[in-house]
């Protein structure tokens, strides 16, 4: 029997929901579906945001929802334990508790209390003492400060891509929001003594028409016909991003303007492809942020790259042994919402 093929998942975060739905149109050209980290009690929050979408999407299979109750281990646990450790050891949250801002809600399950509660409210308990998060109020989530929220969920977007080998997919962290990326970035560059992955960010290349306002049928027969070409380009991006973070500042110079070249000539292509087929300028836009991961990187690198080591991810041909995400967005005249 040939092996199941394993599916290629936009992996979104930072919430259990995208912020713009249509979006996601485009999104499903690059991937063989959307995964979302949906908690239990909010297992209807999809069909309730955007009913219209989420339906599409299921009824081609191209939606995944991965519970954190059993993704969030307690090897994920220790993972985001290490690394939350780090960084409060770091002081770089000491003045986040003199901010005035409301708390948001992290489901209880997504900081680890169903992996190991003990863990759990070790993390739970330093935040509270920094005046960062507060006790629960419903039993299932945690108020706590926006920025620390973030931080988790960024960390988790990293930590749990070994899951899935769990459920025989790729999962690639991707996101609507720039500020999760250039947290991811400013992660992955934490002090450390040597540093074996230089962060590369390339450039957000338009790539297509926004398909908004057309229905998701009409948006999968154009991706039946161009699927080939579309991922090409979101694993040519993801390759380049972590060879170049390997090589040193020198040999990036010259490689990254090669790299960048053949990236737009695919870009361009996927332009053509998408205004021949819907007669509208392109106006969706894909880019990534990444870098090589090892020891002898960040505290913070060093946690995501231990934990992926732990399930086998490194030694696994299906993912690359790096940290990154892709961030997309629709533009208007060239100004990004």
């Amino acid at each position: 029997m040939a092996p199941r093929k394993v599916k290629e998942l936009a992996f979104y975060y930072p919430n259990p929901m995208w912020t713009r739905g249509d979006w996601i149109k485009n999104l499903i050209l690059f991937f063989d579906g959307v995964a979302l980290l949906v908690p239990g009690y909010m297992r209807r929050r999809p069909e309730e945001i955007d009913p219209a979408i989420v339906a599409g999407l299921k009824q081609h299979n191209l939606l995944q929802i991965i519970k954190p109750e059993k993704a969030v281990d307690k090897l994920a646990t220790e993972k985001l334990a290490s690394a939350l450790t780090d960084i409060i050891s770091s002081g770089v949250l000491d003045g986040l508790a003199k901010e005035e801002t409301a708390f948001h809600e992290l489901s209880m399950s997504r900081l680890g209390y169903y992996g190991d509660n003990e863990l759990a409210r070790m993390i739970f308990d330093e935040l509270k003492q920094r005046g960062l998060a507060k006790d629960s109020e419903d039993n299932v989530s945690i108020p706590m400060h926006p920025k620390v929220r973030s931080l988790v969920l960024v960390l988790l977007s990293q930590i749990l891509r070994p899951y899935g080998n769990v459920i025989n997919a790729n999962l690639s962290p991707a996101t609507d929001r720039p500020k999760m990326v250039r947290a991811l970035s400013e992660l992955m560059v934490l002090p450390s003594d040597i540093s074996s992955g230089h962060v590369i960010e390339f450039d957000l290349n338009t790539v297509g028409v926004d398909l908004a306002p057309f229905p998701i049928d009409e948006v999968l027969d154009y991706r039946a016909q161009n699927v080939a070409a579309h991922r090409r380009y979101m694993l040519s991006v993801r390759k380049f991003a972590i060879e170049l973070s390997r090589m040193s500042p020198a040999e990036q110079k010259v490689a990254f303007e090669l790299r960048q070249a053949e990236l737009s000539d695919l870009a361009s292509d996927l332009r053509k492809r998408s205004r021949k087929a819907w007669n509208k300028p392109a106006s969706f836009a894909l880019t990534l942020v990444g870098a090589a991961i090892s020891a002898a990187s960040s505290p913070v690198a060093s946690a995501l790259r231990a934990g992926a080591a732990a399930v086998g991810y490194e030694k696994s041909r299906r993912l690359d042994a790096g940290a990154y995400s892709y961030l997309f967005s629709a533009s208007s005249r060239f100004g990004y919402y």
